[in-house]
């Protein structure tokens, strides 16, 4: 169970639509704080980073992408989970929020429900992967589950939380043709409706921070992903 202490912050410039989130996360046990303006959302997030965060696209002073960027930039706040909602009906501006580093997004209208839902998902994976006690290493790719650190060639790689368990998801299942359905079921933790356009921003992102990737991680054309077996050392 998720404990009380939890706290979610709300960046909302709309009042009816913050207090409805307000609302149903506070029903659902959660403490909840909101903040109508991108600009105060960086203030009482470098005050105090919350363990959530529930975060509009369109804000004024600065808007969400923005926030998302420098979240993930900071260190303290790298993995902090990050739920975007969105008025907007196009395509890039999701996929634009994904690549920099949220972990899941809703489109206005939504279900509060199903926000209270991916939420709650989202922070269980969260708090699984600072648990595990195993060690598991991917050639010159190291990654510790119990302190959540990933170092390649010995140089530590920064990971948003999303990225970090489905690194370790493929590393738990190398060699193993993985749908883009089951990863989203067992990485996102639901029944995942926004489609696998998720999945391949993350893999991306993953290529990206961590070169190696770029071939162990196969494409299977209109299917998934398979993580090969690593090459043996040069001798």
């Amino acid at each position: 169970m998720i404990a009380m202490s939890t706290r979610i912050l709300i960046v909302e410039d709309d009042p009816d639509i913050a207090e409805l989130v307000s609302r149903y996360l506070d029903k659902a046990g959660f403490q909840t704080e909101r903040v109508a303006s991108g600009r105060d959302a960086l203030k009482r997030i470098t005050a105090q980073p919350p363990d959530g965060l529930v975060l509009d696209l369109m804000l004024p002073h600065v808007d969400g992408l923005e926030i998302c960027r420098i979240v993930r930039a900071n260190e303290k706040t790298a993995t902090v989970p990050i739920i975007m909602l969105t008025a907007r009906g196009d395509e890039s501006e999701r996929i634009v929020g994904l690549e920099l580093g949220a972990d899941d997004y809703l489109a206005k209208p939504f279900s509060p429900g199903e926000l209270v839902a991916r939420v709650r998902a989202l922070l269980r994976r969260a708090q699984r992967a600072q648990k595990p006690t195993t060690i598991m290493s991917y050639g010159p790719i190291v990654v510790d589950t119990e302190r959540h650190v990933v170092t390649a060639n010995g140089q530590d790689v920064t990971l948003t939380a999303k990225e970090f368990l489905l690194l370790a998801y493929l590393l738990q299942h190398r060699g193993r043709v993985l749908s883009r359905d089951l990863l989203l079921t067992d990485v996102w933790g639901y029944r995942y409706t926004g489609g696998t356009r998720t999945v391949d921003v993350h893999v991306r992102r993953l290529r990206e921070k961590l070169p190696m990737l770029i071939e162990a991680l196969v494409t299977v054309k209109q299917f998934g992903y398979k993580l090969t077996d690593p090459a043996p050392p040069v001798e």
